[in-house]
């Protein structure tokens, strides 16, 4: 008997939609986020404060980053293609990478900034970084806060972009009312430092994460081992190989398997075992499946592959 291939595709999962919101929330906080950048520029000269114009350049920097998420979002939302068999979603996950990546710089950057100020502390104009810091908080908190419930990897280290700006204006506000009542200019530089570590670590994760699922890495070891037992728990199993899960853009996952049969089974039965290893898988909501059924006297086309 032929060897057998169960495809599938997600039930309730809608990958195109669910990208076209992703696109949504991303373009509103660029836009939000590119036009906050201006107004700092702006209010680091008025107040004459490096820190707030340290804040400005990388609120630029973060603004290249959400919009090149955009862009990347925006493409994974395409449909597959002969070229393309998957779609688009792994662009997702590039973007998160690179996202990522420029995150990690803009920290360094703003560090590079923030450490020579510990030895010549400056004093900058308290009552105007205190207004730009709570206009900062808000309006990098919706951007944030729109973002937060993303499923993407992609989301959420843009998500991170907008905390880390978000943390960055809580430093200068907290900075700015304490240098409204003491003359302690090196607050600035210190909490700046603490935050930025804070986030690198974060970023540091996240990219971890990114990088593996970037490079087909199985997601998660104990749903591997889950599935693999859940699969030879279907009647007639009496192994698999080639088990192969990886993810396309961290949410959304791939499963390939081949399944030994124990003994030579009829028409009827094949369906049998096809339909309770699609009713085995249901719970995972795997994007796309396919399950090769290797009858006992056949030998593997594949016994060379990895």
């Amino acid at each position: 008997m032929p060897n057998s291939h169960h495809h599938s595709t997600a039930i309730g999962h809608h990958p195109h939609a669910a990208a076209r919101d992703a696109a949504r929330a991303i373009g509103f906080a660029f836009w939000l986020n590119v036009s906050f950048a201006i107004i700092e520029f702006i209010g680091g000269h008025w107040t004459g404060s490096t820190a707030i114009m340290a804040n400005a350049v990388h609120d630029f920097g973060d603004s290249l980053a959400i919009g090149f998420g955009w862009g990347m979002s925006r493409l994974a939302g395409r449909r597959a293609s002969e070229t393309f068999s998957y779609g688009f979603g792994r662009l997702s996950l590039f973007g998160a990478l690179v996202n990522g990546l420029i995150l990690v710089v803009g920290s360094a950057w703003v560090l590079w900034q923030a450490v020579p100020r510990l030895g010549a502390p400056v004093m900058p104009h308290a009552p105007g970084m205190v207004a730009l810091a709570v206009l900062g908080v808000t309006v990098n908190g919706i951007a944030a806060w729109r973002l937060a419930g993303g499923a993407t990897l992609n989301e959420r280290m843009l998500n991170w972009h907008l905390l880390e700006d978000v943390f960055g204006w809580a430093v200068v506000l907290v900075a700015g009312g304490a240098l409204l009542v003491v003359d302690w200019p090196i607050l600035d530089p210190l909490l700046s430092i603490a935050l930025t570590g804070l986030i690198l670590f974060n970023v540091a994760r996240n990219l971890v994460t990114t990088g593996r699922l970037f490079f087909q890495a199985s997601p998660d070891t104990a749903l591997v081992r889950e599935v693999t037992a859940k699969l030879r728990a279907v009647e007639h199993v009496a192994n698999l190989h080639h088990l192969h899960l990886w993810s396309l853009d961290g949410e959304r996952h791939v499963l390939t398997v081949h399944l030994d049969i124990d003994e030579p089974i009829t028409n009827a039965v094949q369906q049998r075992i096809k339909a309770a290893v699609a009713a085995a898988l249901v719970p995972y909501h795997f994007a796309h499946t396919t399950i090769e059924i290797e009858q006992a006297e056949e030998s593997c086309r594949d016994a060379q592959a990895l």
